[in-house]
């Protein structure tokens, strides 16, 4: 899960024509449709949306490396990766007739979460009622930790708000609950070498993003013993972001600290940037949700799904 600017930084947002197989490739398999062939035994078809992002481009490059079939769904075909045993389906969140298309056939779907905007759970509901009509069996969600009604981040409530429409839908399904993505801290770091935000001294477990792309790998691979499941992926260890800003500057060399703000500040910072009051509440809610301890839950579940430990953050930035 990313979040987004901050003062003084680059902007972390740097967040059909398909061949339906249908029940007759559900059950001849590879016997019919050839080693790399979309269709993958055991598995039904797996179905990888978002797959020209960096999270779903990561899942959809290691499926390949392992030479497994797959569909990519991406919104622009030209941005698609180009990968052996992997057909391609344009569709967009906002377009069901689009989505149903490039769900049909589908066995296992890694629905990765749609970008941050004010109707995202609407367009999250519009691909999981696609998922339904399209007959897929499980669906494996990218959440965000702690989501929940409630949630102190408010982005975390739009997850809540789609696994409650999933489990309501009768797919199968794997929640795999991200916390904040550590690839992203640099990138939170203004120019004059600090990190504001009011966090206080709440600590965050972040989680690298290849971790989380490994993790949905294994679900995607075998899907049955995780149906029901909901993961907490995070790193191995919860820091404050003052711990986080000493790591940044004993790896890259350059020094970097945190500067808790109040909330009149941080909003205050972030006014210049002309963006919606929703998104800045989200922006702002980022640091006050490690502050509340949301964001504190140091899990296993990298290492029991993966077989390799979670990333720390210093060996992520070495």
């Amino acid at each position: 899960m990313r979040a987004g600017p901050r003062p003084g930084a680059r902007d972390s947002a740097v967040p059909a024509v398909v061949g339906t197989l249908g029940w007759a490739a559900r059950s001849a398999g590879p016997a019919v449709f050839g080693a790399g062939s979309a269709y993958t035994w055991g598995m039904g078809l797996i179905v990888v949306s978002g797959a020209s992002g960096r999270l779903g481009g990561r899942v959809a490059r290691q499926l390949a490396a392992d030479g497994i079939g797959q569909r990519l769904i991406v919104r622009d075909r030209g941005r698609a990766p180009d990968l052996a045993g992997a057909e391609i389906a344009v569709a967009d969140y906002a377009e069901p007739d689009a989505l149903r298309r490039a769900l049909d056939g589908g066995g296992t779907v890694l629905m990765v979460s749609a970008a941050e905007t004010p109707d995202r759970v609407r367009q999250h509901a519009n691909f999981v009622d696609a998922a339904v009509a399209a007959g897929v069996e499980q669906l494996v969600y990218t959440s965000f930790l702690g989501a929940a009604a409630d949630a102190v981040f408010t982005l975390a409530r739009d997850h809540w708000a789609t696994e409650e429409r999933i489990r309501a839908s009768g797919l199968g399904f794997t929640f795999l609950r991200d916390s904040l993505y550590a690839d992203f801290l640099p990138f939170m770091v203004g120019d004059d070498g600090l990190i504001r935000g009011p966090a206080g001294a709440g600590r965050a477990a972040v989680v690298a993003q290849a971790d989380i792309a490994d993790a949905a790998v294994a679900v995607l691979r075998d899907p049955a013993p995780h149906a029901g499941r909901t993961y907490d992926l995070t790193g191995p260890e919860a820091l404050t972001f003052t711990e986080m800003a000493a790591i940044i500057t004993d790896v890259t060399g350059r020094k970097v600290a945190f500067h808790d703000e109040t909330l009149t500040e941080a909003y205050a910072s972030r006014a210049s940037y002309g963006a919606p009051d929703w998104q800045v509440d989200a922006w702002v809610s980022t640091y006050t949700a490690v502050a509340a301890g949301e964001l504190s839950t140091v899990s296993g579940a990298v290492e029991e799904l993966t077989g390799h430990p979670a990333t720390a953050l210093a060996r992520l930035l070495a």
